[in-house]
């Protein structure tokens, strides 16, 4: 789920690790790795109490920015 975001990806429910409690929906959010290492930026798509009857498969993060964009717009300079 990492890698996918980094590459533009939204976050879903199965990549999902933890998540702060009663955050409202549309809220802002700043999405960390395991190690607790900022990855980016995204709005939640439903509430916390939502997330947890969620499918497997839907959208708990969009993807706003990420880290990756920078070294993406680089190798695109590049080449």
């Amino acid at each position: 789920a990492e890698m996918s975001f980094l590459y533009g990806n939204n976050v879903l429910k199965s990549g999902l690790a933890r998540i702060t409690e009663s955050t409202p929906q549309y809220a802002g959010v700043v999405v960390y790795n395991l190690a607790d290492i900022p990855l980016g930026f995204g709005v939640i798509a439903q509430t916390t109490e939502t997330c947890k009857e969620l499918d497997p498969t839907a959208n708990v993060v969009l993807h706003q920015a990420d880290v990756g964009e920078f070294l993406r717009g680089l190798e695109e300079d590049m080449f």
